[in-house]
């Protein structure tokens, strides 16, 4: 155990940033490729592993069953079952995380140098050798669906769904990736093993290492860990539509404040603009306290504790969404002011002291992400799924810095498209009604 809580300290030492972060861009003798920043002054490794796809991957009829299957992954492989399997982990004093998300599936790893090997042995054998025993998996089942009952009382949980069935339709965003009571109740062990099947390929395997281990040992690590994974895996899926349009929708709930959930379609990740489109939502919505909106809804008129936009660019749609909560008697105000908000970021961007104050705090708290091994491993393998080259690191705030005011307000026409904001509204709000 003691070996345990120093393997996890030692994850949150960080590489410096200098000019900067050397990524390295390996390949192993059977072909496999991956980005690597060595860092030897501790004997320590995190490695990140996505497989393109995720939860999206579900099956007609079978939603959860990736999900499920990921939270199986650590309860019994090959020859251990679930406490055999966590009993070697501890003793190897390594950490392994398996997690669904809609459009990828994750794994991190973080190993102690003198027991690579057996850890790799170890992540390889819950990778391709899973058991799915039914009490594993009727253990798990009755976590997930815990999950969901609680969820189905929880207002937040209700305005997410709702907003997602009503954006994307019956495409697998328009669905919780967990699945429902009534799908995840009904999956079977051939649909936990097909989904395995599905999600484990190398045509969309994206892996990242950083720290006490060279190219070559890398390369020789990759072959052993996921040379034996199939080729291909299921098809991945369409882009999703975009079925929304402007309004607002109420979801009666008892409850003494209300949770509103808006956006409207985004703006993907590759897109020239993303770079504008971003800094514009810092200052607008996303930068906390000394956002626009907190200003406006918060601290002039103390509508809400929290309200906050963000940019959502997936895989199969894109989105920009925000949420705020009010009281009951006071959402109908908060969602005038946002709406104000939207069509005066739109009709006049930023001015020239907002741009510079975000470009400032924007390249000067750039550094802070890579706060340690297990970070700069994530920023990494999301760096090559979103197609960003290996210098992205170092030119990121060159590429924050050349955004001008007129780009700013260029996109900011382009972006913000007030006519089109949907608010989903859960509680018992007064004076808002359905408006769609």
């Amino acid at each position: 155990m003691i070996r345990l809580i120093l393997m996890i300290w030692m994850s949150l030492i960080a590489v410096p940033l200098q000019a900067a972060v050397e990524v390295q861009e390996v390949t192993s003798p059977g072909g496999i490729k991956a980005w690597l920043v060595e860092e030897h002054s501790i004997p320590f490794t995190a490695l990140e592993l996505r497989f393109r796809g995720g939860a999206v991957l579900d099956i007609t009829g079978k939603r959860g069953a990736i999900n499920l299957m990921a939270g199986l992954l650590e309860e019994g492989a090959g020859e251990l079952d679930s406490q055999g399997f966590s009993q070697a982990r501890e003793t190897l004093a390594t950490s392994f995380d398996y997690r669904a998300f809609d459009d990828a599936m994750s794994i991190s790893a973080r190993f102690l140098t003198e027991n690579r090997g057996e850890a790799v042995s170890l992540l390889k054998t819950s990778i391709m050798q899973p058991t799915f025993g039914q009490d594993d998996i009727d253990r798990v089942r009755e976590q997930v669906l815990s999950g969901l009952r609680s969820d189905a009382t929880d207002p937040d949980e209700i305005a997410r769904n709702t907003f997602d069935k009503m954006t994307w339709g019956n495409h697998a965003y328009g669905s919780n990736r967990n699945g429902t009571v009534e799908s995840v109740n009904a999956l079977s062990r051939e649909d936990i093993v097909a989904a395995h099947r599905a999600v484990f390929a190398r045509d969309r395997l994206y892996v990242s290492a950083v720290g006490d281990i060279t190219a070559q040992e890398l390369g020789v690590l990759m072959d052993k860990l996921l040379g034996d994974i199939p080729a291909t895996g299921a098809p991945l899926v369409e882009h999703a539509d975009y079925q929304l349009t402007g309004g607002i929708t109420v979801i009666p709930f008892d409850t003494p404040q209300s949770v509103a959930l808006f956006g409207h379609v985004g703006i993907t990740r590759d897109d020239p603009d993303f770079v504008a489109a971003y800094i514009l939502n810092e200052v607008f919505g996303g930068n906390g306290l000394d956002s626009r909106l907190m200003v406006e809804v918060r601290e002039k008129r103390g509508l809400t504790y929290g309200v906050g936009t963000y940019l959502a660019p997936m895989d199969y749609g894109e989105l920009v969404v925000g949420q705020v909560r009010s009281d009951n008697s006071r959402i109908a105000e908060s969602i005038e002011v946002i709406k104000q908000e939207w069509e005066k970021i739109a009709e006049t961007g930023l001015t020239a002291n907002e741009l510079d104050e975000a470009k400032t705090y924007l390249t000067g708290a750039y550094p802070l992400r890579f706060d340690g091994n297990a970070p700069i491993a994530r920023i990494m393998v999301g760096m090559q799924m979103t197609g960003l080259g290996v210098d992205y690191i170092a030119n990121r705030n060159d590429l924050v810095n050349a955004v001008t005011l007129e780009d700013i307000r260029r996109v900011a026409k382009r972006i913000y498209q007030p006519e089109n904001l949907h608010f989903v509204v859960v509680g018992q709000p007064d004076g808002v009604q359905n408006s769609n």
